[in-house]
């Protein structure tokens, strides 16, 4: 239900020109509101105005467009952030920072500063444009990096200058693409009136030498997370890249997926780079979650993760070919007690590794938030093993089971016993092997090619009438991982 005050502040936003005239007389507990109004109805010029004249010191994205509660919007803006808005905002904040530069250079007197953060962290869908009107977050990298080297080249060299500046707080998202401009924005920063500061860095197939160019110019107290894709490193690279990582002392998500680690068949030089590897990612005292997947990891789990002091809180090891011993020790070590996220995608849960997934999901069941066991072989006769585990699992708010070979049997058995898991918000499932022909042999390829979309249409419309029935229209049960991803360990 929207208030009062948010229908008045949409009306007022919609003449620029009146509110443009009044924005001097109006009080500055009204900004916020009107600034989601104007957001909602991507009325660019006010959003300009309200940002040029913003009369507090911070001014962040997701805190205003998520709302306070009272004044609620019928869509999660923060969410849905236009393209044009967002850009729109940097705009703001450029031509506050150009007048205030154009009064130095005049010898104006300067007011008094206000605005002295733009927060645009958390608003965004982890590099991926989902929609035409959205900005994804490599596209708001690139151009916060080109305002922020437009601006430094604008300064005024008088005496004056660089007595106004405006930090940008923000997620940035590079590749060998954007490498450039970043690199030349984070060097400018420091003499920049719009100074560039990262929370989280995602880096994208990038070679060693310019992962460390990076990471040599960033912040070393403002960085939460670092995500390494695609990097291709090896053991040795990595070894070569953690020492630059102890810098940033409040780092608490190290991502290193996809990074060419294989220990089945070691060198003794490979295994002293391994040994080195697991003692320097003890050095990182912040650390609360790691993430590995996609490297050859059997039987070093207890290796890699025994010489951390603080217990990790998530745990991504999908397609890591992992034995019995590594969940035995993942289910006796320190960390299990603090588990609130688990990634096991991608290993056979079905033969050897069941009972020991078993006793680490007992250890768990008290902390886990996310559990995702995505194409782990996982059959109704497991399942059925697997579901009081899982309904010990108090607190779940997601379950990840797609690509496992199910049946719509096995499945509508798992929901009708996880009905009464309150927190559970979110299960991603797979399609039954019914609705895909030929699915009596799951390897076949028809299994894989071909869906009966019949039979796909009739079973969502059981689990939705399902959950109707039991009154849990709050739980999403979706076969759809396009448009729903799992939590992010950091906002949980």
């Amino acid at each position: 239900m929207l208030s009062l005050l948010f229908i008045c502040s949409r009306k007022l936003v919609s003449d620029h020109g009146s509110l443009r005239s009044a924005l001097h007389l109006i009080p500055k507990e009204l900004y916020p509101v009107l600034f989601r109004a104007a957001f909602l109805d991507q009325k660019t010029l006010v959003l300009q105005d309200l940002v040029q004249r913003w009369p507090f010191p911070v001014l962040s994205l997701q805190k205003l467009l998520q709302g306070d509660g009272r004044h609620q919007q019928p869509l999660q803006l923060y969410e849905r952030a236009s393209k044009l808005c967002v850009q729109t905002v940097i705009l703001g904040v450029m031509a506050y920072l150009r007048e205030a530069l154009a009064g130095q250079k005049e010898g104006r007197p300067l007011r008094k500063q206000r605005l002295r953060l733009l927060d645009m962290t958390g608003t965004h869908d982890g590099g991926l444009e989902q929609r035409p009107d959205t900005m994804s977050l490599w596209s708001r990298t690139v151009t916060l990096a080109k305002s922020c080297i437009d601006i430094a080249r604008r300064q005024s060299l008088s005496s004056a200058a660089g007595s106004v500046c405006v930090a940008v707080r923000a997620d940035l998202f590079v590749n060998s693409t954007s490498y450039g401009v970043l690199r030349e924005a984070l060097q400018v920063s420091a003499r920049s009136p719009l100074c560039l500061q990262c929370r989280d860095i995602w880096a994208e197939e990038l070679s060693l030498r310019s992962t460390v160019g990076l990471l040599e110019l960033l912040n070393p107290t403002g960085l939460r997370q670092i995500d390494l894709r695609y990097n291709n490193l090896g053991l040795s690279g990595l070894n070569a890249l953690l020492p630059y990582m102890t810098r940033f002392s409040h780092l608490q998500s190290l991502k290193l997926p996809y990074s060419n680690i294989d220990v089945r068949r070691l060198s003794p030089a490979a295994e002293e780079d391994m040994q080195n590897f697991a003692s320097q990612i003890c050095q990182l005292p912040a650390l609360k979650e790691l993430n590995l997947g996609s490297s050859r990891l059997s039987g070093r789990i207890q290796q890699l993760l025994g010489g951390l002091r603080t217990p990790l809180e998530s745990v991504e090891l999908a397609f890591c070919c992992l034995l019995p011993a590594d969940l035995h020790y993942l289910s006796r070590s320190i960390h299990v007690s603090s588990l609130r996220k688990l990634d096991l995608s991608g290993n056979n849960l079905s033969g050897v590794l069941l009972q020991p997934f078993l006793q680490l999901l007992d250890k768990a069941c008290s902390s886990l938030l996310c559990l995702d066991v995505m194409d782990c072989k996982l059959r109704d006769s497991t399942l059925s093993a697997l579901t009081p585990a899982l309904c010990r699992c108090r607190c779940l708010r997601y379950l990840g089971l797609l690509d496992n070979p199910l049946s719509g049997q096995g499945i509508r058995t798992l929901l009708h016993s996880s009905l009464h898991l309150a927190d559970l918000q979110l299960v991603i499932y797979p399609l039954p092997l019914e609705c895909r022909p030929g699915s009596a042999d799951e390897s076949s390829p028809a299994v894989i090619g071909f869906v009966d979309c019949d039979k796909e249409a009739q079973f969502k419309a059981e689990v939705q009438e399902a959950l109707v029935r039991a009154q849990r229209t709050d739980m999403v049960w979706t076969a759809d991982m396009v448009t729903r991803h799992p939590p992010e360990y950091l906002s949980l």
